[in-house]
């Protein structure tokens, strides 16, 4: 991945965030902030996070906005927040995207809504990253609901959507370190990002320049959309600063 550069596009790069990880009368995130400056939410589907009544809430809100939806499916785990990993095989890993993704699409039927992409969640990303034969599960589910599907360039999430067939979104992460091989280091709670930081990565990646692992490697990274988590404090201030990040800095 460190060898990858920007994409060459005229086409400002997205601004995305996880949406919908809240469970019964636990809400976490600053969702109706947030929905006001991005382009395309990612709802979690009830695996992690989320329940039948936050995902109706939840897009209901993206459709209020004009913000597109896509599925956010992670691994069963409610109590470790889909960030463990765990053993899985191939068709398990179908299964549950599948499940998850259905069970979302009856909600954007509800408000009037198509489902845009397929973004897994926490250790599944992960996992799916480097895995190019449970990779090809997940990205058999993106092709059923003819959707693209939302990772990270240069891994298994491009190598097997190119070769399946299904369209690939590349992000940019602000508030995630990357080691030193591109990977994305997962933090099992959400770490303060100061709005400028984030600002300064996304100016620094949308003019190809390089984004610093923490031990200082120099990544390209190939994106087309940058992701902002909810679930940190200053969210909504990471994401107004990427969002006039975006607005201001022009590919070369």
């Amino acid at each position: 991945m460190s060898s990858t550069v920007n994409q060459n596009t005229q086409m400002a790069p997205t601004l995305n965030s996880d949406m919908g990880e809240g469970l019964g009368l636990h809400s976490f995130g600053n969702d109706e902030q947030l929905m006001s400056v991005i382009d395309v939410a990612n709802v979690a589907c009830g695996f992690h996070a989320g329940d039948p009544d936050v995902m109706n809430r939840t897009v209901a809100l993206a459709a209020e906005h004009g913000v597109a939806v896509g599925a956010h499916p992670g691994l069963p785990d409610l109590v470790g927040f889909g960030r463990r990993r765990m053993a899985v095989t191939a068709d398990e890993v179908e299964s549950i995207i599948l499940y998850q993704t259905g069970a979302l699409t009856g909600f954007l039927s509800k408000h009037g809504l198509a489902l845009n992409h397929i973004k897994p969640h926490g250790a599944l990303y992960g996992i799916l990253a480097g895995d190019e034969e449970l990779m090809a599960a997940a990205a058999s589910v993106a092709r059923q609901f003819s959707v693209p599907f939302f990772g990270l360039a240069g891994t298994a999430h491009e190598t097997v959507c190119h070769e399946l067939g299904v369209d690939f979104v590349g992000e940019l992460y602000v508030d995630l370190n990357y080691g030193p091989d591109g990977s994305l280091l997962i933090e099992r709670h959400p770490q303060l990002t100061l709005p400028r930081a984030a600002a300064e990565r996304v100016s620094a990646a949308v003019e190809g320049g390089p984004v610093h692992a923490v031990d200082g490697t120099e990544l390209h990274i190939r994106f087309s959309s940058v992701c902002v988590h909810s679930d940190a404090p200053n969210s909504f201030g990471v994401a107004s600063a990427v969002r006039r990040a975006i607005a201001t800095t022009t590919r070369p």
